[in-house]
């Protein structure tokens, strides 16, 4: 968000990636590591082909967190807060996931389909008749991307520091290609949001960021150009290419995806017990599987390791679990039943002494825990855990229905969880937002769109795949997905009556036990390479004559 911010970080740090996808400014350090900490090793048990119910609670979830959308978008342009209640700019992110809001909304009996064919076209009129231009000022839009944050009322940028981001229509074109997808029906206005999305996703020109082909750049500001940072390593920019690779008007080319994931390298070991892709905030390992079933399907790079993406983000889960019940920074309640840690609302950006040392604490921040991208400061974000429901149902129901039972009566409200909480921080100081719970610690005083959203559908994917099932008949999605190498699974032509398989492959004790080896040989053998390289001899004296 800020580019000073952008060049003190590296391309693929944990930071320069959360910044664009935060809802507030950042504040303060890039980055800060903390001593990891070893769980006992948990057993990732592999997906029952019965599911476990879900308890009441997550209806009402549902309930609560679908109303955010319905209830705080603009009804005259169908802009979407970044944050409520204070509200003061759209996120084109939040309007991504409010579209695939409204269909969860129809097929639950919240709102009519009339009401979300209203709203939806509503919406994408909208967005196809934003100013447009290089301009700084006045303008929404260009060469198709949208500002990540826009004015509530005009649609136009919203300040001087908000970048054309190409994650965050990213997030908004997964909206727009789901709401045509559902609304299929042979009817004038359905038809209209057809032709719309069309429209929509066809202006984005992916290749105009493609700074440094073929990856593509963060982002742009009319005032100094290009965001220096491309998307690299592994992260929510898997959605991104997807899309750019499949657009049948500015597709770019397929090395794109062959080179994003040759960055993935250093991203790829063992974390707690668990060998995976490691992304340290939870996000990462949710955004994409929003809108895409990754069940059974495979790229290059996961066919190489033996697992899909699906089962890649099971594991995140089980590590951070792991961390949590480790809790190396001995923070308050983290346990088994307490984890979570993502991009989230914190409540100031401050140092504080906690347990005899001096602790950080952030604003609104990345959190999370994982090889190389680690910073907690005691802050727990409810969407982290419950947004990671169909991949790990066995510890995420229970999660839920702890934080809600012992927490629930400060942080579950209106629109369901208040995007997060700190039991360790109860420091007499200026907040930045929130608010102090005498004897209970900090609560965030706002919902975050792109943190409700992931509630929403993930719940939804969990009962029926929903989300899922209308995005496998969108062709674009499915052509970025083909163009980037995936197969199998609901990929591949299946015979009448069967079903595509979709079970992931779980990583058995014995294969933990061998990545934990291979790991520690790995790193043995960094460290002897090291200690082995011939150091320059010393500079000789100039011979005199």
């Amino acid at each position: 968000m800020f580019d000073s911010i952008r060049r003190s970080v590296g391309t693929a740090s944990l930071v320069a990636v959360l910044v664009f996808i935060s809802g507030c400014k950042q504040e303060g350090p890039a980055s800060t590591a903390y001593p990891i900490a070893s769980a006992p090793p948990v057993e990732v048990e592999p997906l029952k082909p019965t599911k476990l119910e879900l308890p009441p609670l997550f209806r009402d979830v549902e309930k609560r967190t679908f109303q955010f959308f319905w209830d705080t978008t603009n009804e005259v342009n169908g802009l979407t807060p970044d944050r409520y209640p204070s509200r003061p700019f759209a996120s084109i992110a939040s309007v991504g996931f409010a579209l695939t809001a409204y269909p969860i909304g129809i097929e639950n009996g919240w709102v009519s389909r009339r009401q979300a064919v209203d709203r939806t076209l509503t919406t994408l009129k909208f967005f196809r008749d934003i100013p447009a231009g290089s301009q700084a000022e006045g303008k929404g839009a260009y060469n198709g991307f949208y500002y990540h944050f826009l004015d509530m009322d005009t649609g136009a940028r919203y300040q001087s520091w908000v970048e054309l981001s190409s994650v965050d229509t990213a997030l908004l074109m997964m909206g727009v290609l789901f709401a045509q997808s559902y609304y299929d029906r042979d009817d004038p206005r359905e038809k209209e949001i057809r032709d719309l999305a069309d429209t929509l996703y066809k202006r984005v020109d992916w290749t105009w960021l493609q700074r440094n082909a073929p990856l593509i750049s963060m982002g742009w500001f009319p005032e100094s150009g290009f965001i220096q940072h491309d998307w690299t390593g592994y992260n929510e920019a898997m959605m991104l290419y997807i899309l750019a690779l499949g657009s049948p008007t500015h597709p770019v080319a397929p090395e794109s995806w062959s080179v994003w994931t040759r960055t993935y390298n250093d991203s790829w070991g063992v974390y707690q017990g668990e060998e995976y892709l490691s992304f340290g905030p939870l996000f990462g390992h949710q955004y994409s599987h929003v809108w895409i079933d990754f069940r059974g399907i495979q790229d290059d790079y996961m066919r190489e390791r033996g697992i899909d993406y699906f089962e890649n983000s099971r594991r995140a889960a089980y590590a951070q679990r792991a961390y949590a019940i480790a809790n190396p920074m001995k923070w308050k309640d983290y346990g088994p039943e307490v984890w979570g840690l993502t991009a989230s609302d914190g409540p100031q950006q401050t140092l504080q002494e906690f347990r005899g040392e001096q602790r950080q604490f952030r604003h609104y921040s990345a959190r999370g825990a994982g090889l190389r991208d680690t910073f907690d400061d005691g802050t727990i974000a409810p969407t982290a855990a419950i947004a990671s429901l169909p991949f790990a149902p066995e510890i995420v129901i229970p999660t839920t229905v702890a934080l809600h039972e012992r927490y629930g009566e400060y942080l579950y409200s209106s629109y369901g969880f208040l995007d997060s909480f700190n039991r360790s921080f109860d420091f007499d100081i200026p907040l930045k937002t929130g608010r102090l719970v005498p004897g209970e610690g900090w609560v965030a005083s706002d919902y975050i769109g792109i943190d409700q959203g992931p509630i929403l559908a993930m719940i939804s994917n969990y009962r029926n795949d929903f989300v899922w099932n209308v995005m496998k008949r969108n062709k674009y999605v499915r052509d970025g997905l083909q163009k980037a190498g995936f197969k199998g699974g609901w990929l591949e032509p299946v015979a009448e009556g069967e079903a595509a398989p979709t079970q992931p492959k779980p990583q058995t004790k014995a294969e933990k036990d061998a990545a934990t080896a291979r790991a520690l040989g790995e790193a043995e053998s960094r460290v002897n390479r090291a200690s082995q390289t011939p150091q320059p001899a010393p500079a000789q004296e100039p011979k005199t004559k």
